[in-house]
């Protein structure tokens, strides 16, 4: 039986996602439609929305639906940046945290190469945690220039939680928007947009039971950042911020699993803190000179994350191996895997080459089990031994 543990690059549908889609696939309508059958279809998407907004503390109005979390956060930054930049030329930096994934790092580096923007990378420390100092310093230094500050809620490779609420404070001082990609953290964190003083939030489906290619970009209503841009143009749909007909499927299903995991987030997170501390100990009883990368307690940690280093091996050579004796993990962002380089996330903690490319990530989520995290003990000491004798050992 095969142990999956790559949950923080996607989770099983849930069942009622899954009835969800399917009842909507035998359906017809246009939500943009005027006639029944486009009434009916717009009703489902609305109730989706008002389901994601609750679920979330946000207004339904503030819930934009996208195909995605990579979608939602090109419409973030691009959006944002655009409409900042608009009402004043001035603002052109953008403040992104070194840690982003590269769907916050790749649009801005394009607005940087293109569009006249320039972006700045904000220090962690060596847990992965944002210098908030740095950040003060930054837009004390030039507040008239900042367009946005982006800093995800949780790391997608090790699993730090970030301190989004001093970085609104912070930002909130000079009148600065701040977007978080909060794709890891909602069903995984408590999680409230109204709480937050974000001015956008972005969710995605899949990595919380619902179907991939569903999403969503929270957007505060009234919040002073000038608007936002749209990157998709055409119909007008989304209140003209995102253009394109609606996935109705998509959108009942979203609704279904946020609003679910967000209902079972407390006992679900205690769960799997319990798993992942059985999965230290075994990672290490395993191999003891592993080194698990995290943040400096508890309540700075994703539950379902774990993140080590193991010296002297590639970390690609260490998930075929285990690949082979039935567990399945990663050794970062999926959507990255297979690139030959060292992990930018790593890299940014102070860790050189050589040890990031030892790194493992495995991520529980709602359908693992102890019999998961045995397997990762039963296999690891071997499968790390045979790529350390076999030639498979970083030179």
């Amino acid at each position: 039986m095969t142990a999956y543990l790559d949950h923080a690059a996607t989770t099983p549908l849930r069942p009622e996602a899954a009835a969800a889609v399917l009842e909507e696939l035998t359906r017809v309508g246009n939500p943009s439609s005027l006639h029944t059958s486009g009434r009916d279809a717009r009703r489902v998407v609305e109730e989706a929305r008002e389901r994601i907004a609750a679920a979330l503390a946000a207004r339904p109005g503030e819930v934009v639906l996208t195909g995605g979390g990579t979608e939602a956060d090109n419409l973030a930054v691009k959006g944002l940046y655009w409409a900042r930049r608009e009402a004043d030329q001035r603002r052109r930096r953008v403040l992104v945290s070194a840690v982003e994934h590269h769907a916050v790092l790749d649009p801005a580096h394009w607005l940087e190469a293109s569009q006249g923007a320039e972006v700045v990378h904000l220090p962690v420390d060596a847990t992965g945690r944002l210098d908030v100092a740095a950040l003060e310093a930054e837009l004390a230094a030039d507040p008239a220039s900042v367009a946005l500050v982006s800093v995800m809620w949780a790391n997608n490779e090790v699993g730090t939680v970030q301190p989004v609420d001093e970085v609104v404070a912070a930002a909130a001082r000079y009148g600065v928007p701040v977007h978080s990609d909060a794709v890891q953290a909602v069903g995984a964190l408590p999680v409230s947009f109204e709480a937050s003083g974000l001015a956008a939030m972005t969710v995605s489906g899949h990595k919380l039971g619902g179907p991939v290619g569903s999403g969503a970009l929270l957007v505060r209503r009234g919040a002073a950042v000038g608007g936002l841009v749209p990157v998709l143009h055409g119909g007008g749909q989304e209140g003209g911020v995102r253009s394109g007909s609606v996935d109705v499927a998509a959108a009942r299903a979203l609704g279904v699993a946020v609003d679910l995991a967000v209902a079972e987030q407390p006992r679900h997170a205690a769960r799997l803190r319990s798993l992942r501390a059985g999965l230290v100990e075994a990672v290490l009883a395993a191999v003891p000179d592993a080194e698990v990368h995290q943040g400096a307690t508890e309540a700075d940690r994703l539950p379902g994350l774990l993140h080590v280093g193991v010296p002297g091996c590639e970390g690609d050579s260490l998930l075929y191996l285990l690949d082979v004796h039935g567990v399945e993990c990663s050794t970062g962002s999926a959507c990255t895997a297979g690139v030959p380089q060292p992990s930018h996330v790593l890299r940014a903690m102070g860790l050189d080459d050589e040890r990031a490319r030892g790194a493992l990530r495995f991520s529980l989520g709602r359908t693992s089990t102890t019999a998961d995290v045995g397997a990762v003990g039963s296999a690891l000491g071997a499968v790390v031994a045979r790529a350390r004798t076999a030639g498979l050992a970083v030179a």
